[in-house]
């Protein structure tokens, strides 16, 4: 057997622009869903409320504003997910070629978790402002408003009216959101990846179908553990200013007027959309990968 080629950091973060790219076409229009749910005004028990979950969401969006009603916003992320996950799976490439000097030297998983970790905080420079301006961008048609024009009108107002700090709102939430969050996702892809493997085989000949179960299996656990901190950030970025004094104003706030539920608003949305989003996200990595190592064995 010839030895494993070495990790290659440049080649991971191609191949995860391309993963990236398959994500976001893959799960943005449950996305908007997702964050149209949780940010939607809170009802009391007699009281209306706009969306009463996924489906009516899905259904009064698409009737309204038709399909392409789903890709609302879907500029700023993608300008922003395919180097988001170009750099998450560069950080992640970085992380294990840091801990594993000899490439035919498997990493342990708890290396595989840190390696992850550091792709979450990697990822968090371009996913702060670019999750605020979406957020803003999806909530803002169903509040029956347009502020903003798009991405970049929406930035350069931020920008203008309150400095960098306000275009960089909620970034200590997306860390809680994506460091542990990001050392699961790639954690569970890798043990499910192995899981998957049979005896004698190399993880490297695994099947399309095998690759979208491992990948699908990521998102789900990623987003269990992402899923609290997510909601909170949504209503920290879109809240008008001096709503909240800080992190644990916008926890107190949220369990005192909805309980422990409230912090898992969207859930449906976000699982529905976690497994093929994610599935499509690792095969296009995976085949974008395969690609590269074929093209430049060298590099």
């Amino acid at each position: 057997l010839s030895g494993k080629p070495p990790v290659s950091p440049l080649k991971n973060f191609i191949a995860g622009g391309v993963g990236g790219a398959c994500l976001l076409f893959a799960g943005h229009p449950l996305d908007t869903i997702k964050v149209r749910l949780q940010t939607q005004p809170r009802g009391t028990c007699n009281q209306y409320v706009l969306y009463s979950g996924a489906y009516d969401c899905f259904r009064k969006t698409v009737s309204k504003e038709g399909v392409l009603g789903l890709y609302k916003g879907m500029a700023a992320p993608l300008a922003g997910v395919a180097p988001m996950m170009a750099i998450s799976f560069f950080g992640y490439g970085l992380g294990k070629q840091l801990q594993q000097p000899d490439p035919n030297t498997p990493l342990s998983y708890s290396q595989i978790y840190l390696a992850g970790m550091l792709a979450g905080v990697f990822t968090t420079v371009i996913v702060a402002p670019g999750e605020r301006i979406k957020c803003l961008l999806q909530v803002q048609s169903t509040a029956g408003q347009l502020k903003y024009t798009g991405p970049m009108d929406c930035a350069v107002r931020l920008y203008k009216e309150q400095g960098i700090r306000s275009v960089y709102k909620g970034t200590v939430l997306t860390l809680i959101r994506d460091v542990p969050s990001n050392g699961l996702y790639f954690l569970t892809y890798e043990y499910v990846k192995n899981l998957l493997t049979p005896e004698g085989q190399s993880m490297n000949q695994l099947s399309t179908p095998r690759i979208l179960l491992a990948g699908g299996t990521a998102g789900i656990f990623n987003w269990v553990i992402a899923l609290p901190p997510d909601v909170l950030k949504s209503n920290f970025q879109t809240a008008a200013e001096g709503r909240y004094s800080g992190l644990w104003d916008v926890l107190r706030q949220l369990v005192q007027e909805e309980g422990m539920r409230g912090l898992y608003k969207g859930f449906n949305a976000v699982m529905l959309r976690a497994f093929p989003a994610n599935a499509a996200c690792f095969l296009g990595f995976e085949v974008a990968l395969k690609l590269l190592n074929w093209l430049a064995p060298d590099w």
